[in-house]
């Protein structure tokens, strides 16, 4: 049902985008939304990876540097059917982590030197698996897709904004461009995408939970270690990165008591419930 959910909103992000590009100017904002669009997700799914991993100052690590870490990963990176990731570790206290890269070949999983204090190596194993899962699923490529497209229609916004505020209007065969209708798409469809958004981000956790519970065997690991790293973020928060970053990570760095509608991943106490059901 998350698999059919995930896919169900990224359509619905979709047809927004082009709705709202129609709206703002027929059909030529329609064919500038489309291009817009396209141009940005060719360029997050080149360069994603390697902006977000230097946003962070990763410093990526060899099997010489943590034989022990490497050795779980191969592991479990067999049991997901994927080709060993590169790992970085990030110098932030904080504990955390997250996966990145446009396809399992190119998979990347960086963790926190805050999250190797804190864990222990059964709980540590589950968050591996988790954001190995992620890679496996090809959530990276799907989240950067949302991710883009939400930001487009945010850019988008922008431009309607200021176009109705110097009274801008098409001369397209089909109608678009008013002012009014401008206003409107500037402030609903941007929200309305950050809501998508956001809704497609925890569908993605759910799942990538269940299947590291498969990968390690262990779900009370992950139950134990999603607890601790949700009281490690409050007591440390996130030095590195940025909060349009938030949704890459295992638990929300910088949640700050947000509603459910508006959270990049599912309550923290949600999460553990499933995977106690798995013992």
């Amino acid at each position: 049902m998350n698999t059919v959910k995930t896919y169900v909103l990224l359509a619905a992000l979709t047809s927004l985008l082009l709705v709202t590009g129609q709206a703002l100017g027929g059909n030529g904002g329609l064919l500038l939304a489309l291009t817009f669009a396209v141009l940005m997700n060719v360029g997050s799914y080149w360069f994603s990876d390697t902006i977000v991993l230097r946003m962070h100052g990763a410093k990526q690590l060899t099997k010489a540097d943590s034989p022990e870490i490497f050795a779980m990963v191969e592991r479990l990176a067999q049991k997901a059917n994927i080709p060993m990731p590169k790992l970085y570790i990030i110098l932030d206290d904080s504990p955390n982590a997250f996966a990145t890269g446009r396809s399992p070949a190119k998979g990347a999983v960086a963790i926190t030197q805050g999250l190797l204090k804190v864990l222990s190596k059964d709980e540590l194993e589950g968050v591996i698996a988790h954001e190995l899962a992620h890679i496996a699923h090809r959530d990276t490529l799907i989240m950067t897709v949302s991710a883009t497209i939400a930001g487009t229609l945010s850019s988008l916004g922008n431009m309607a904004m200021w176009g109705a505020l110097f009274g801008g209007r098409s001369n397209d065969d089909e109608e678009g461009g008013h002012p009014a209708a401008m206003l409107v798409s500037a402030i609903v469809a941007p929200f309305a995408a950050m809501l998508i958004q956001m809704a497609i981000s925890r569908s993605r956790e759910f799942l990538a939970d269940e299947a590291a519970a498969q990968y390690s065997g262990k779900p009370w690991a992950l139950a134990g270690a999603l607890r601790k790293i949700e009281m490690g973020s409050r007591q440390i928060p996130m030095e590195s990165g940025s909060p349009a970053t938030a949704h890459m990570y295992i638990s929300n760095p910088f949640s700050g008591g947000m509603a459910s509608l508006f959270r990049t991943h599912p309550p923290t106490a949600e999460r553990i419930a499933r995977l106690e059901q798995m013992r």
